[in-house]
């Protein structure tokens, strides 16, 4: 096969990964000529490939479509004949017999007759092992099903050939040794063998993935109805990190009780599984509660982190780098994580924390000893150099870009397709705001990543990420340098408009803030001031809309206060666009709406509640609804998370996801709130001709004072006015430069 025609496999390959669901079939035939048994082949070579990546999701749709393609097409996926199989299983079984279960001994073997291990050897193992168990006495067919289940526990460990055919092969095997070994009759072999099957379904890369967590789960589930704590703690324990791991893992039932699961499956294992008896067990469990209580949603998100650390750093006890050195470099990355989302202490020492961790683990995850999990750690070092505090921040966004660009010397398209696309798109944010090199050329560098993260990163398949790199996009556009300044401004406009499909105020409000801001101030570049109005509208009207969330969400104080700050240019935008529309009235509104604690909570606060507080009632109704949006909201991220997971298996319908009761929710609460925007018209009952307001307002470049003192019915055709205290009821008065 010519490297040319190779490389066009690869490619169409590519392109049936990353198309929509539904659109395999036209794909191919738009490439008919590439739709051969050469193609086939190569399927299965990548989705050997992605299995041992961890991809199992793309594995197992390779290895489907190159079935049905062989199928199709009349080839034979196997050189091996049914006899030769059937002689060679009986050969593998007899060995695995006489050498007492030796993988030195059985492996070479399997490795000399790679070719007979395909699917046609699993369905002739079931097929002589179940009609032969029937017809032989006890004693014998004890014999062969111990081989059987022995022989399988090899083949699943097996890291030659498919991987895929051998979880298969096990699987057969396992599930006909169940059935002469029953709970019944041979309780305790028939326990290890439920274990065993959900440890193989667990790592199985065909089938539903979602399917094969549930089939985990009963078996350990079973394996522990006679794996007592008090009859077999140890095996006890160990079904319990199974059963633990699985529920981690688990796609179906709510994500939030299944992380609960996982916790108590952990923590039961650890009273058996001790750090003075079990010190590797012990350590194992540590790492993995520290996981599932970084991922957990239920509790305090900053409680949780706390935790998470805590649990990684009781792993590092045992986990050293002498000792286990894949371990440390696993427990350190994940520790990077950890403290890369700190809440507590202070934001710039975490990353600095973070950044140490990460470096520690590359000392043993290199390039050629552990090519996927360097890439891995490569990425996360350059998220935090990018987010770093502390040092010069030109020298930060370099040591960023150099890493983002390790990890895609692993990171390829073709054999990662997900993590290249995060990867060009870190890329691209870290180009947009490179200060080192020319300004015009690093815009086109990130303009060029966001591109290259979107063939990948489709509407269909990953709907969030797209809308994520459109913003993006849209942001190197706006900043663009080289080409028409109207065509860029074009460009952003087309790329905020097309995030904010999938951007919505309900499903993802904080983007469709970000984004809506962002396509305001393209408007406003582009002089179409009456869009930016209706741009920046519809995000201040978010943001008091969900002012819950955003009040009262998981961010440290830091990225609050960063918050804050965004949405303060949101408002600020929104005033200097009325000031340009000469909506002077619409202007001072804005102003008061801005404000944390705004003027008609001054002036109304003794009228409506004399005592200057807000009844106890109505604040523990308030308090009330604050919680219930938070866990309604952690409800539907978990949703959405999980909407998304199932996209990547194609097929799969995700159901649309209702929104109605957190609006209910939100809508309550706004209701209740005691403070309601103040409009112009309402100040004539607050003040007199006696009376004057003053208010302040900082400008990017000038604070402006705003006086209000004369609001004297005017006739229809009067309107506020900047230049004439006397003929005017609101002014804006220009002063001096900050």
């Amino acid at each position: 096969m010519d490297e040319q025609r190779q490389q066009a496999y690869l490619t169409l390959i590519n392109a049936l990964l990353t198309c929509p669901s539904g659109e395999e079939g036209q794909t191919l035939q738009d490439n008919a000529e590439l739709v051969d048994a050469g193609l086939v082949k190569t399927m299965a070579q990548v989705a050997e490939v992605l299995a041992e990546r961890g991809d199992e999701n793309g594995a197992q749709f390779l290895i489907g479509m190159a079935n049905q393609l062989g199928e199709l097409l009349g080839l034979s996926t196997s050189t091996a004949t049914p006899e030769a199989q059937l002689d060679f299983l009986m050969q593998v079984l007899k060995t695995t017999s006489d050498s007492d279960v030796d993988p030195q001994v059985v492996y070479p073997l399997l490795q000399e007759n790679l070719h007979l291990l395909d699917d046609n050897f699993a369905r002739i193992l079931y097929d002589w092992a179940t009609a032969k168990l029937a017809e032989l006495q006890p004693a014998q067919a004890k014999s062969i099903a111990i081989d059987i289940g022995n022989f399988s526990n090899l083949i699943q460990e097996f890291p030659l050939g498919s991987q895929a055919t051998n979880q298969e092969i096990a699987i057969t095997g396992y599930e006909v040794a169940l059935t002469f070994f029953t709970c019944e009759n041979h309780s305790k072999t028939w326990a290890t063998l439920q274990n065993n099957l959900g440890a193989a379904y667990s790592d199985r890369i065909r089938g539903e993935r979602a399917e094969n967590i549930e089939s985990a789960i009963a078996s350990y589930q079973a394996a522990l109805q006679i794996y007592t704590r008090d009859a077999f703690p140890s095996k006890w324990a160990m079904t319990q990190t199974n059963l633990g791991a699985a529920y981690r893992n688990r796609i179906r039932g709510e994500r939030a009780e299944n992380i609960e699961l996982a916790i108590a499956s952990f923590q039961s294992a650890l009273e058996v599984y001790t750090r003075q008896a079990f010190p590797s067990q012990w350590a194992l469990i540590q790492n993995n509660l520290g996981t599932v209580y970084y991922f957990r949603i239920r509790g305090e998100r900053e409680e949780n982190i706390e935790l998470a650390i805590a649990f990684y750093q009781s792993a590092l006890e045992v986990y050293t780098c002498e000792a286990f050195p894949s371990d440390w470099a696993m427990t350190k990355n994940n520790l990077g994580n950890a403290y890369s989302n700190r809440i507590r202490g202070e934001r710039a020492e975490n990353i600095e924390s973070a950044i140490a961790f990460y470096q520690a683990a590359l000392e043993v995850y290199t390039r050629d000893a552990f090519p996927s999990q360097w890439a891995t750690t490569q990425n996360n070092l350059g998220a935090a150099y990018y987010d770093r505090i502390r040092g010069e921040r030109a020298e930060n966004i370099e040591s960023a870009i150099a890493s983002f660009q390790s990890a895609l010397e692993v990171y390829t398209r073709d054999a990662f397709p997900s993590d290249w696309a995060n990867t060009q798109n870190n890329l691209g944010t870290a180009y947009g705001d490179r200060i080192r090199g020319e300004r015009a050329e690093n815009i086109e560098s990130a303009i060029a990543s966001f591109q290259a993260a979107m063939a990948v990163y489709t509407r269909d398949a990953f709907p969030s990420d797209w809308a994520m790199t459109q913003n993006n996009l849209g942001n190197a556009y706006l900043e663009r340098i080289r080409g028409e300044v109207a065509e860029n401004i074009e460009s952003a406009i087309a790329s905020y408009q097309a995030a904010l499909e999938v951007r919505t105020r309900e499903a993802f409000p904080q983007n469709y803030i970000e984004t809506q801001f962002n396509l305001g101030r393209a408007y406003r570049d582009a002089q179409q001031l009456d869009n930016a109005y209706d741009a920046f509208a519809a995000g201040i009207d978010t943001v008091e809309f969900q002012r819950v969330e955003i009040s009262l969400g998981t961010a440290n104080d830091a990225d609050k206060q960063k918050l804050a700050e965004e949405w303060n240019k949101l408002y600020l935008n929104m005033i200097e666009v009325c000031l340009e529309l000469a909506d002077n009235t619409q202007a001072w509104e804005y102003i008061e709406r801005s404000k944390t604690r705004n003027l008609i909570e001054l002036l109304t606060s003794r009228s409506l509640y004399p005592d200057g507080e807000i009844p106890t009632q109505i604040k523990s109704q308030l308090q009330q609804l604050q919680q219930e949006i938070l866990i309604e909201q952690r409800r539907l991220n978990q949703l959405q998370a999980a909407g998304e997971q199932k996209l990547l298996e194609k097929s799969i319908t995700v159901e649309e996801i209702d929104y109605s009761h957190i609006n209910q929710l939100r809508q309550r609460y706004n209701e209740l709130y005691p403070y309601k925007p103040l409009k112009f018209d309402q100040l004539s009952p607050l003040i007199d001709k006696n009376t004057a307001i003053i208010e302040w307002y900082i400008f990017d470049d000038c604070f402006r004072a705003v006086i209000i003192n004369d609001l004297t019915p005017q006739p229809p055709s009067q309107s506020p006015s900047f230049r004439r205290t006397e003929d005017a009821s609101l002014l804006f008065h220009g002063r001096g430069r900050i």
